[in-house]
């Protein structure tokens, strides 16, 4: 039976959880200072990236997927359609509704702030790691994706 390391032992772990949460927020706050101003609100990038990936929803279905009620949903869309960011077209089976997606600009302007954080850190790694560091956090990167997805 292998002994336990050091870095097993609870108040190691609970320091570790705690170091790579404030790292991982730094990070964040970082890469956030990469977008443009006039980012989106949390709200609004919830929304877009829901849409994003599930693809068109109507806003009682996107209420549902992210525990609001209807009406704040009803605001939240109300702004991305009024940004040009999401557009809606009737929904055939219930033509009471409207089904709501992304617009080609909103999909460039994703792709755009992806861009740009992306290049950030690129460049960030670049600077600041040696090679074997970015080795590192590549394999870091996969410890993080199996967190990620706990």
């Amino acid at each position: 039976m292998a002994k336990d390391s050091d870095a097993s032992k609870p108040s190691r772990l609970s320091a570790l959880a705690g170091e790579l949460r404030v790292s991982i927020g730094k990070l964040n706050r970082r890469l956030r200072e990469q977008a443009h101003p006039g980012d989106f609100t949390s709200a609004q990038k919830s929304v877009l990236l829901r849409l994003e990936g599930d693809g068109p929803a109507t806003v009682s279905m996107l209420a549902r997927a992210e525990g609001v009620r209807p009406q704040s949903m009803r605001v939240t869309v109300s702004s991305l359609q009024t940004a040009g960011l999401v557009s809606g077209e009737p929904d055939q089976a219930d033509g009471r509704q409207t089904i709501f997606s992304l617009t080609r600009a909103c999909r460039e302007t994703l792709k755009n702030t992806r861009a740009a954080r992306e290049d950030w850190l690129y460049r960030a790694l670049l600077a600041q790691l040696a090679p074997r560091e970015r080795e590192q956090l590549a394999a870091a990167v996969e410890l993080l994706k199996r967190l990620a997805n706990f």
